[in-house]
Order: C-alpha cells, then structure tokens, then sequence
C-alpha cells in the first residue's frame, strides 16, 4: 500500500511539471461552460485528483480522493472509452446511475488518458450541475486533443527520467572505471616495478649459469607484464574513456626516443639482430612518448613472431611531407582473415602456443597513430610482414 500511495504521490508530482496543464483546466471550463474540471489518476483502487479547476466548490483539491466505485472513471478505466453527458435527467443510461444522484451534477465529460506503452493513467474530465453540450465534435474533439497532449508530456517526462537514470548509472559506471585504472595503474605497477628492479640487481651479481637464466626470466616477464598493463590502461582509458590522449610538442626528438626504445628491447632479446636505419631532415611534431610506446609494440611483435635468426629491420624519415616509420620482419605470412581484424581489440589471428596475450597492442598502436591524425597499415608476403606508421608532418 505504501509503494502505491508513493506511485501516486509522483503521478502528481508528474502533473505539477507539465505547465500546460492548468491552461488546459481552463480552456475546458471556458470552452464548456462547466465550473469543475480535473486531470485525475485511475488504478484499480483508487481515483485521486492531480490537477483540478473548482469554480462550484466542489470541494476537491489536488491529492484529494473519491471513493473509486463511486466513480464513472472507473468504468472508463475498463473499456477505456470516452463518456459525454450533456442532461443527466435526460440521459436514458445515466439517468439513474449512482455517480450523477451521488455528486449532484447534470452534465459530465471524461476522456481516457492513455500512455504510448498501453497504460491507462487516468482521466481528464469536467462536471457541472448545470446541463451543457457537450455532444459535438468540437468539445470532444478538444477533449480528445487535451488528454493526448497530457499524456505525451507524461510519456516525455518518463523518458528524461530514464534517461537520467541512465545518465547516474553511466556515471556510477565511471567512478568504477578510474578505480579499476588506478588499481592497475598503481597497485599492479608498485609491485611489478618491485620486481623488475630487484631482477635488475640480480644481473649485476656474479650468480651461476642456472640463476642466471632465472633471472633473465623475471626480466622478460616483467617487461611484457609492463606492456600489458600499458596497453590495458590505455584501453580502459580509450574505451570506456576519452580516448588516447596525446601531448604534441614542436620538434620531437625521435631519433633518441626510437633507439631508447631498440636498447630496451635488445637487452631483452640480446641473440637477435636489429638493423636501424633513420634518417631524420625535418622536425616532427608528435608526441614522443606515445610514438615510442607504439614502436615498442611493434618491435616487440616482430621479434616475437619471426625466426630467432632473422633480423628485424626499422627505416624511420622525416621530409616536409611525412613522418615514416616502417618495422620489418621475416616469418609466416600473416592470413587474409586475420589481416581483416589485426587492429581491433583482442584479436590475435594465429599465434604461436608460447606467444599469448591480450590482443590490445596493435589496436593501441592504431588509436595512437589515429590521434595523430596519422595511419598505420601492414603489409604481409610469405617473406615479409611490414607495419608502417605515416603522420603528417606539421608545415
């Protein structure tokens, strides 16, 4: 009983926002000559006024109630058609129905109020002591024209309330999102650089061959621990986010960055060749650190997925019109089907059994070229697979 009186008590509340209402109220009694008119809400146990215009005491105000057996709504609410009186005296089938002899009145309007879902709400109706006519296309025109507009300001008003519902969910589901980034970005990151940091150490002892392959494990895997990490806050941030964000800055020093990131890599893979090739004429205006964290997943892909005794080969220049960076490997051809959704998300194509992952690096590193309103595209023949990286150069 408690969650209907609530229901109705924001029924009202619905009715107050709709300021065309109290306009309508006296539109009707101006219109018809009647000196009571009301929105009023009809379930199956109870009618309570909404909105009302009382010009003959009728004694009703808003949130006010009739007994609902007592009512012709409530026979409206069922077959959900209009009732027009215009002489009760007169009127063969209301003559002496209980409702008129009950509340004194001789004429009476009532016309359904039906939501777009199907939903009765309710009625908009106006009753008089006097005889009026009503029976004409005019008034029950009008009638019928007032009560759809009320309810499509009612079906209005329900769909801002879910979409702000909506909005607070969506809103709920942010919160959660910056924790679940700052849980992966400071509760994962402490430790593993923890970890990485004490293998470091460890390299620096004299230690035996065994002990040293171990650490030269923890090394690796953290390394690619800290790439997923990466990769995962940047897909968090640019899915569920704003996107990648990028800080350019005039004359990026490239070169630098690009061969910070090959050492890194090369301390890693110490058997594997690399062959660098830049040539740099033109100041690039980028951000540095996002470009090397997109070479750095391309490197590192080339390493992973060609033979242990082919070289992997980066040609990078700058000109007037572009910035170039090209990381080539030998190694299977990559398949047509996969090459179809090598950028999207969590997608792999065929890999290797020891070479499993999350999928996201590639997909980072197009959304990184794409904030720089620049294109990353592969190219791939059973003797080369090439990834190539294009910006325009700023003039």
């Amino acid at each position: 009983m408690q969650n209907s009186s609530k229901t109705i008590l924001n029924d009202i509340e619905s009715i107050s926002k709709i300021p065309a209402v109290a306009n309508i109220l006296e539109i009707v009694c101006r219109t018809t000559g009647m000196g009571f008119s009301a929105v009023a809400r009809v379930t199956s146990d109870t009618w309570t006024v909404c909105a009302v215009r009382d010009e003959i005491n009728f004694g009703l105000a808003v949130g006010g109630e009739l007994k609902l057996e007592t009512t012709i709504c409530n026979e409206i609410r069922q077959h959900k058609q209009a009732v027009i009186i215009d002489h009760v005296a007169e009127d063969p089938d209301f003559a002496h129905h209980h409702t008129p002899l009950m509340y004194g009145f001789q004429s009476y309007i009532s016309v359904p109020i039906k939501l777009k879902n199907g939903m009765f709400f309710g009625t908009l109706c106006a009753i008089d002591p006097k005889p009026a006519k009503l029976k004409n296309p005019t008034v029950t025109g009008m009638f019928t024209m007032f009560a759809d507009l009320i309810a499509f300001h009612l079906d209005a008003l329900e769909e801002l309330a879910k979409t702000e519902r909506e909005l607070k969910k969506e809103q709920e589901i942010a919160v959660l999102r910056d924790q679940f980034i700052a849980i992966l970005g400071h509760d994962l990151r402490n430790p593993l650089n923890a970890i990485s940091n004490s293998a470091q150490l460890l390299s620096r002892l004299n230690v035996d061959e065994r002990s040293g392959r171990i650490t030269k494990i923890i090394k690796d895997s953290s390394f690619r621990m800290n790439g997923l990490i990466e990769n995962m806050l940047d897909f968090a941030s640019g899915r569920l986010g704003e996107g990648i964000t990028i800080t350019k800055t005039p004359d990026e020093d490239l070169e630098k960055l690009l061969l910070q990131v090959v050492e890194e890599l090369q301390a890693i893979w110490p058997s594997r060749a690399i062959k660098v090739n830049f040539n740099f004429d033109h100041p690039v205006h980028a951000d540095g650190k996002r470009l090397a964290q997109l070479f750095s997943n391309l490197l590192a892909n080339a390493l992973n997925y060609s033979p242990s005794d082919s070289a992997v080969e980066i040609t990078a220049f700058s000109n007037t019109e572009e910035f170039n960076l090209c990381v080539a490997n030998q190694g299977k051809q990559i398949p047509t089907a996969a090459m179809d959704r090598l950028f999207q998300p969590f997608s792999r194509g065929e890999v290797e059994p020891n070479q499993k992952g999350l999928g996201l690096g590639l997909y980072i590193a197009s959304e990184i070229a794409n904030a720089h309103d620049g294109t990353l595209d592969v190219s791939s023949t059973p003797e080369q697979t090439c990834f190539t990286l294009r910006l325009p150069s700023q003039k």
